[in-house]
């Protein structure tokens, strides 16, 4: 217990000494990602400047020639011996300002989302991200054993500081990676791809100026569910006679138009083609149906295909992820956008006013309904290993442009046996660095236990969320915030936000002691259990605290886990002398200067000897309050 006492004391000055150093610090290597953003978001800039007036001529251009060709028009309809010829030329060189001006449109579009992604990239350097990005809040389970009480989705998350992705796929994954922690040599892979991906600033680029439509409601995983179904493909007959009908209502079209044959000819092959159309009815509607939902989001996919194909990698997990892409025949991007276009074509020939009936006369619905079918039987196999190499490969990315915006930030190195956290310079991912006060803490064989003492919004609470979200990080193979990190791999479970519930009829004490259950029965597994309990079973008297605490406890070490249990009431620190040299009591101070709390969060040896709870009711009005212990504090942590 000595050990572990005076690597407290160390870490106590250590971290206090280096914090001006360590913001500096900080400072410098957060210089190298702002000053790329800023010449990148400088160049776009100047780009669109240039564009903007060329695109301002190419409209004038454009309304000049429209004009000289109404006037030439107007000229020759008064003019005995006009040369009509001369029409021809403002009709090109129209038609070649309209081709030149999608162009130009095109890259100024893309300059624009340039400057509005790097100023997004700025505001995250700056902190100032709570109000753009993908907060994730549709991941949110209540009933996971950590992700609510560490902020990992919703508005300010660390979901939202990570996530670069422009699929369902990519988001899914890197909420996959958050909610559950990888073997160490998976976060070995991880982390060799995010170093190879760190630098790939145009890579990141380039994914985040596609021009597609990405919105919460497209999700590629439908095309997944969609190309497992069985095909049914149409016979030969069925296509046989389409094609007979089709080319009949063309000849007859033409002749009844050009030749003046009998309307009758055309009207029978139109009777025919409706009593063919109402037999395939059901799998006609139940084909459009399945791919108008499976065609969520097959635009962005084809475009975010079409970067991957262009890449080479050598780390093993992108060139295995690489390697899933690889086809015999076609690319994967170009059947996506095959498959779009086969997509739209059948809803413009089913729905579209005007195109329908051509479309109707064609028999296209049965040839794109067949040629739809085909694809799912030959391409579909392929689906889920194209859909899996994009995802995981987004959520590197992701993890990727956090590294290259947090240099400072290193990897974690994951033990594969022992059972160790020791953390140098830890701070908080979700708290601006000028802000984050960054501690030292060691737990794992000796002390298992930590039990954290200290006063109300001394930084507790942070403590645990610091320590569980840089797990969360560790696990996922993302860096992490601390000067070093090791760590092994542990089960995460915590109790730091809890509440009642009016709805389910539960107080906050049932509630505290159904999370607390959750984490015990989490115990005795495989991997050991880290866990992160704030403030223990309140709610109740002090007797039953500490009893019920000690239990508790006493049942999680017992069962190989691991942790932090943090406290206002200075009772429960007698726990650790039960427990003898594995626990240890560190806690945090405030001080009471010219009439205000101030806190430095800064981690301690031993225990708290002071509580701010009266002068906390005194500082917002709540008058006078005696203490009548005279600045110690009673079992219950109150003065």
């Amino acid at each position: 217990m000595s050990l572990s006492i005076g690597f407290v004391k160390l870490a106590v000055f250590a971290s206090s000494s280096r914090s001006t150093a360590s913001a500096a610090e900080s400072g410098r290597l957060a210089d190298v990602p702002r000053a790329e953003y800023q010449r990148r978001q400088t160049e776009f800039a100047q780009r669109e400047k240039v564009l903007a007036v060329i695109d301002r001529r190419l409209s004038l251009t454009r309304a000049a020639l429209f004009v000289a060709e109404v006037g030439l028009i107007a000229w020759g309809l008064n003019a005995a011996d006009f040369n009509w010829w001369l029409c021809l030329l403002p009709i090109v060189g129209f038609l070649a300002a309209v081709v030149k001006h999608e162009s130009v449109s095109r890259q100024l579009d893309r300059c624009r989302r340039g400057i509005v992604y790097h100023g997004q990239n700025l505001e995250r350097l700056e902190h100032r991200w709570l109000e753009s990005g993908n907060t994730g809040e549709r991941y949110v389970d209540e009933h996971h054993p950590y992700e609510c009480d560490l902020d990992l989705f919703g508005k300010g998350s660390l979901f939202q500081l990570l996530c670069r992705a422009r699929t369902r796929l990519g988001e899914d994954v890197l909420a996959d990676w958050l909610r559950s922690a990888a073997s160490s040599t998976v976060i070995d892979f991880r982390q060799r791809a995010i170093t190879e991906l760190r630098d790939r600033v145009d890579l990141r680029e380039n994914l985040a100026l596609l021009p597609a439509e990405v919105h919460d409601s497209l999700d590629q995983k439908l095309l997944l569910e969609w190309a497992a179904q069985p095909p049914q493909i149409l016979s030969r007959r069925w296509l046989v006679a389409s094609g007979v009908l089709g080319v009949a209502a063309v000849v007859f079209g033409i002749g009844w138009f050009t030749l003046g044959w009998p309307l009758s000819f055309l009207a029978l092959v139109a009777i025919v083609e409706l009593l063919m159309h109402f037999a395939l009815k059901d799998s006609l509607l139940r084909v459009a149906h399945e791919i108008d939902r499976a065609n969520s989001g097959l635009a962005i996919l084809s475009q975010v295909l079409n970067v991957l194909e262009a890449e080479r990698f050598q780390t093993p997990l992108l060139a295995a992820l690489r390697s899933q892409l690889e086809s015999e025949r076609h690319v994967p991007s170009w059947q996506i956008h095959r498959l779009q276009k086969l997509s739209a074509w059948l809803d413009s020939a089913l729905h579209n006013q005007l195109f329908a009936p051509i479309a109707f006369l064609l028999c296209l619905p049965i040839w794109l309904t067949n040629a739809i079918e085909r694809w799912r039987a030959s391409v579909g196999p392929h689906i889920e290993q194209w859909l899996d190499a994009v995802g995981q490969f987004e959520a590197v990315s992701s993890l990727a442009g956090y590294a290259f915006e947090h240099p400072g930030d290193p990897f974690a190195e994951v033990a594969s046996s022992g059972l160790i956290f020791e953390a140098t310079g830890l701070g908080h991912p979700l708290i601006p660095e000028e802000r984050c006060v960054r501690n030292d803490i060691q737990f794992g064989t000796e002390p298992r236990l930590v039990m954290v003492s200290g006063s109300n919004m001394s930084g507790k609470s942070t403590l645990l969320r610091t320590i569980g979200c840089n797990i969360v990080l560790a696990l996922a193979g993302a860096p992490v915030r601390a000067k070093r990190l090791r760590m092994s791999p542990v089960e995460l479970a915590s109790s730091i936000r809890v509440h009642d519930s009016l709805l389910e009829g539960s107080s906050l004490f049932y509630a505290v002691i159904s999370r607390l259950k959750g984490i015990v029965e989490r115990t005795g597994g495989p991997i050991p259990l880290l866990f992160l309990i704030d403030e223990i079973l309140p709610g109740t008297n002090s007797h039953d605290r500490r009893v019920g605490a000690e239990g508790i406890i006493r049942r999680l070490l017992d069962r190989g886990a691991v942790g932090l249990v943090t406290t206002h009431d200075l009772a429960l620190t007698d726990i650790v002398g039960q427990l003898g040299s594995i626990a240890l009591n560190v806690h945090f101070e405030d001080r009471l200067e010219a009439g205000r709390m101030t806190f430095d969060y800064q981690l301690r040896p031993g225990v708290v000897r002071r509580s701010n709870a009266l002068e906390l009711m005194r500082l917002v009005g709540l008058g006078d309050m005696k203490d009548d212990d005279n600045g110690t504090s009673d079992s219950s942590g109150i003065k």
